[in-house]
């Protein structure tokens, strides 16, 4: 079982690394240059500083970081406070071993318990069925898919669109 726990500045390093190698070799991300560990601080201190999960995966014997997760506000209008898009990375090595799932289930819990009503999922690439079906499996629905959002590696990518309830969900005034 793994320990999935809040991130902490020690986890940095883990963490530029893991979301280095998904920019270099991945569709998930839409960026092309990967960031350096100082701006991987900023972006957790952002996160954090709006009150939202950071998440880590750390193997249990090893204490190696074989993921993260958070969520961040889908934007930034005050309307959309109770709207948060999730980001799942998982190393490499770990990849196929449920640790997405993992992270993305303990990432619900922790944004409903931060108020979050609605998590939304913003996947680059169509073809990205590791994390399509992890969301699936997640209890998140289709909402849409922005074709031909992204140009990488040479070629268009499409958007998939996914959002799940979280607590209540609409059912009730969050305030």
């Amino acid at each position: 079982m793994l320990n999935i726990r809040a991130s902490s500045e020690d986890d940095l390093a883990a963490i530029t690394a893991i979301y280095r190698h998904h920019v270099l070799h991945g569709t998930g991300s839409f960026e092309v240059d990967p960031p350096d560990q100082a701006e991987m601080t900023q972006r957790r201190a952002d996160v954090l500083a709006k009150g939202l999960p950071y998440l880590v995966a750390e193997h249990p014997q090893t204490r190696e970081i074989l993921g993260y997760a958070y969520c961040t506000w889908f934007k930034q209008r005050p309307a959309y406070r109770f709207s948060a898009e999730d980001s799942i990375y998982v190393a490499d090595s770990a990849r196929g071993q449920g640790v997405g799932r993992q992270l993305l289930d303990a990432l619900c819990v922790a944004a409903q318990q931060a108020g979050i009503r609605r998590m939304l999922a913003v996947i680059g690439d169509s073809g990205n069925t590791g994390s399509i079906g992890v969301h699936r499996a997640a209890g998140f629905s289709d909402a849409g898919v922005l074709r031909s959002a992204g140009w990488k590696f040479g070629k268009w990518l499409d958007i998939v669109l996914m959002d799940k309830p979280l607590g209540a969900g609409d059912s009730t005034s969050p305030e």
